[in-house]
Order: C-alpha cells, then structure tokens, then sequence
C-alpha cells in the first residue's frame, strides 16, 4: 500500500497515486512539474464545484478576509467558496453569521496542544480550572468552521465540503446561547477559521464579555493563512484568556507545501512569527503551539528536522506535537505511519534545540 512507481524518476517510492510524484522529484523537478500539481489541485476541488487558485487570481474584487487576498470575478466565489462577487459586491458571511456548527466537549479533550493546554493539563492556572472528566461538568466549545482556503490531499475532515455553497449560517446570538456554566474554553477550528475570522474575532469578544464562568479561554487550531491584521486581534483574545493558538505547520520545503496543500508556506510563516513575538507577555501558558502531521512519503523526519531549526531560531521553547498519519481523503492509498519514523523525527526535533516536543495519536502508528 502506497509503494509505487514515481511519473519522474520511476523509482519505486511510497507515493499516493493522486500525486503520482515522489517527494525528492517534486523538490528537485518542481518547475517542470508545477503545472501537473496545479491541474492535480484544479481537478480535485472540481468534485466540489470549488474554484482553482488561478481562477482566484486574475480580476476582480479582493477579499481582504484571509490571506489569500482572492480577486473575485463577477458571478465567481473566492477560493474558500464563501464569498461571492454579485455585481460588483461581495456576499456572504461576515462578523454576524457564519458557516458553522458547534458541539461540547468534555476535559480533558483530544486537542493538539492537550500536553500543555491548561484545560487539559491544568499548566498556569488553580486547580480549579482542571478536572479529571465529564462528570466534574467543564466543557470545551470545539466550533468547526465549515469552509477553507487550503486544499490538503489529505484533510482529515474533508467532508465540510460537500456543505460548501449551503446557506445555512449560525448566527453570534446561536453561539452565545451555547456558552453555558460549563463551557471553559472555546476551540476554533475547521476546515479553517481564517476564512471566516470576523465571526470568530465578534464570537470571542462577545463570549468572553457575557463569560458565565470564572475562566473562558479562547483557542484556536488553524493552518495559519490569517489576514495579518485580523490575526492580532485573535492573538490579543487567546492573551487575555489565557488561550492557545496552535498552528498546523503541514510541511515547511515550499515544494512540498504546494504539492501537498495548494498553499505558500511562506505566508503562513509570517504569520507564525507574529505571534511567536508575544510568547514571552504570557510565560506560564505556552500562547503557541505547532503540529505537524507525518505523511508517509512526504512528511517524515527530514522534514520535521527542518520545521523544528526554524522554530528553535524563533523561540526554543514553542511546544511542537509530532501527529501520526491516518489515510484520509485523496490520498487514502498511502500506509500508517510507521512507529519507528515517528521516533526518528521526534529526535531530531529534539536535536535541533526545541525544549518541549511530543508525539500525539500513537496509537495509529503502525
């Protein structure tokens, strides 16, 4: 499963079909083979009637939501499938409504950054603020935003998208209603919440000013493609709070980024630093945590070799969660990350200086 011939080199490799490419052939050949990587994305996000990058790019009205900045075409959506240009306008979701739904999840959660999260782990704050289940009655808010602006072969939840051009919106009094005693923390995730950041920016700010708790921190699990203004302001919610943003870093070798995701990880790293310069305004509860998933054949110890010198150049001390591979999406045909990888990676993450790395979903790893 996954083993097959490379389109370039014809080496056997561990490579999806849907990419047909090996990783060292798309770094070394990435000029000759952009334009099958662009026709692979074009193709894929036509099973959802969802515009291409190019399309997205040409003419039109720019969106300033995220940080794709898409020039809208007259009658055309954005790349997120959200925003439409009706005569010249934009419409769709703003800061009152959004494509989106919600649901309580007990503490201690399955979360990125559970190791470190103070309601998981109870890091920074009384004793109070953790307790060991369901029946202690604290709740994390997990709210998934329903659309996104990356195109990730392998999205482990991929079928947001077939709600893609659905109307129906929640709105930020439904939210409120659901911030009940109980509700400790409130996660924003997705698909991605930078497409929709003006709800989630408005959600937060209201949430945190009618709290019904003594402690109501406000998260946030992204893929890092934030306007950079809307940004400091979901850095300034997750300060005060005492929340955790957690970048998804999915690969940092731009080649592999593209391939992989249809995205420029150059923006996302931008981004990544920005927050990074608040990290020391609140010491006792890491402000940033970065993941990175590892994909057989793509993403592996070299690549998080990499990911991990790049943070330790910024800070040390940024907690960094290796996660095991679950076949998903289009590249479905690609094995389980193997244990002994996993390991590997975590070493030289280690190696490269970072102070606080782990690994999550071991229990996948084959």
């Amino acid at each position: 499963m996954g083993s097959k011939v490379c389109r370039v080199c014809k080496g056997e490799r561990i490579i999806s079909s849907i990419i047909g490419i090996c990783r060292n052939c798309i770094g070394s050949n990435f000029k000759d083979i952009k334009e099958t990587l662009k026709e692979i994305h074009k193709n894929t996000r036509k099973t959802f009637f969802l515009p291409d990058t190019d399309s997205c790019q040409r003419e039109g009205i720019k969106c300033k939501t995220c940080f794709r900045y898409c020039l809208i075409p007259q009658g055309g959506y954005g790349y997120c499938g959200l925003r439409k240009n009706l005569n010249g306008k934009l419409i769709g979701p703003g800061s009152k409504e959004a494509r989106v739904s919600w649901y309580l999840d007990p503490l201690p959660t399955n979360c990125v950054a559970d190791w470190i999260c103070p309601g998981c782990s109870g890091i920074g704050y009384p004793k109070y603020a953790y307790r060991k289940g369901p029946e202690y009655g604290y709740y994390n808010l997990a709210v998934f935003f329903e659309a996104c602006n990356l195109n990730c072969l392998f999205c482990q939840n991929w079928h947001f998208k077939y709600r893609t051009f659905d109307q129906h919106y929640r709105t930020i009094e439904e939210f409120l209603e659901s911030i009940t005693p109980q509700v400790s923390c409130v996660c924003f995730f997705g698909g991605d919440p930078s497409p929709q950041a003006p709800f989630a920016i408005k959600a937060g700010t209201e949430a945190i000013k009618n709290k019904k708790n003594k402690i109501l921190r406000i998260c946030w699990e992204t893929n890092g493609l934030f306007n950079p203004g809307v940004l400091k302001k979901a850095i300034e919610l997750s300060l005060k709070t005492g929340g955790v943003i957690k970048f998804d870093i999915k690969a940092i070798t731009p080649e592999i980024y593209y391939a992989l995701t249809d995205g420029n990880i150059e923006l996302v790293l931008e981004n990544l630093k920005m927050v990074a310069k608040h990290i020391k305004e609140r010491p006792e509860v890491p402000l940033l945590v970065v993941s990175t998933l590892l994909i057989p054949g793509y993403v592996e110890e070299e690549e998080v070799e990499k990911i991990a010198r790049f943070l330790v150049n910024i800070n040390p001390e940024i907690p960094y969660r290796i996660l095991a591979f679950s076949p998903q999406f289009y590249m479905r045909d690609l094995p389980l990350a193997k244990r002994e990888v996993a390991e590997r990676a975590l070493e030289r993450a280690k190696k490269e200086g970072l102070t606080y790395v782990s690994l999550g979903n071991e229990h996948i790893l084959k």
